[in-house]
């Protein structure tokens, strides 16, 4: 985090390495929050305020067993993840990472009409997976590049939708249904000419079975923003050209980090200092 932000959160709250007898913890992504981390806490605990929207590392029936109140971070970095969404998009369809590394690398090079040709946004049909904030703001974004999208709910006939899809992104969170989502046979429903992009949870996508797809060309490339052992990358991937990665950074921006903090302290003010519930408790 850029010492500015660090520096204008810390003057709301604090956050210590060791959170035992706390009556509040504020918690990252990579904290996971369950019965033993609980325990060692201590039973005056109150609330667990997550930095982030997902809460895919908390037990929420271990939180709720001992009356422990969980927030997050809604709304404020849904703009944010969507535009990081784009901005993967076009840096895998327009080649800018690879062009990008072409330069750094010295390769030789000279304009021609057939040099690093690559694909525009505008009227591809784009899938959405997950319907919610982001995937809505997604939707928006992509319609005005000239794309189409087409939403997937958690009832939707995914098999079916991804064959029509030329990109296939990803906004749903973390659950046991949606752990491995796209594994093989979703892989492989996909045109061999799309792209996937996750902003998601890593989790979501087979890692495994997207190198393979990727070795053998049954897709066409990928971006991704989060990594199913994160922050541990599959090592197959750092070398493929068609592929570009980012260390999970899609909500960081200024504006929104300093939002997300904000809605942790008023979480922590709400259950610690005003005996009530927040507006954005889980």
């Amino acid at each position: 985090m850029p010492a500015p932000i660090a520096q204008e959160l810390a003057a709301s709250f604090e956050l210590t390495p060791a959170a035992s007898g706390a009556a509040g913890v504020v918690v990252t992504p990579a904290v996971s929050v369950d019965g033993p981390f609980l325990d060692a806490v201590g039973p005056q605990l109150r609330i667990v305020a997550n930095y982030a929207v997902g809460i895919d590392n908390i037990d929420l029936e271990a939180v709720r067993a001992r009356g422990v109140v969980v927030s997050n971070t809604p709304g404020v970095l849904t703009n944010a993840t969507a535009e990081h969404a784009i901005a993967l998009m076009l840096a895998l369809l327009r080649r800018v990472a690879e062009g990008d590394r072409c330069l750094r690398r010295g390769d030789e090079w000279e304009w021609g009409p057939d040099f690093m040709v690559g694909e525009s946004l505008e009227g591809k049909h784009v899938l959405v997976v997950g319907a919610g904030r982001i995937g809505r703001r997604v939707g928006e974004l992509v319609e005005a590049h000239g794309a189409s999208a087409t939403f997937a709910g958690r009832d939707a006939d995914l098999g079916a939708l991804l064959a029509d899809a030329d990109i296939v992104t990803l906004h749903c969170p973390l659950t046991p249904a949606t752990r491995h989502l796209l594994d093989a046979a979703a892989l492989g429903a996909m045109k061999p000419t799309a792209i996937l992009v996750n902003t998601a949870r890593g989790p979501v996508v087979d890692e495994a079975a997207l190198v393979q797809a990727l070795r053998e060309g049954t897709l066409a490339g990928v971006a991704l923003d989060v990594f199913e052992r994160e922050p541990v990358v599959t090592e197959d991937l750092l070398s493929m050209e068609n592929v570009v990665l980012t260390p999970h950074i899609a909500s960081a921006t200024r504006e929104t980090r300093l939002a997300m903090g904000r809605l942790v302290v008023s979480a922590l003010r709400a259950v610690l200092l005003e005996g009530r519930v927040p507006e954005n408790a889980v």
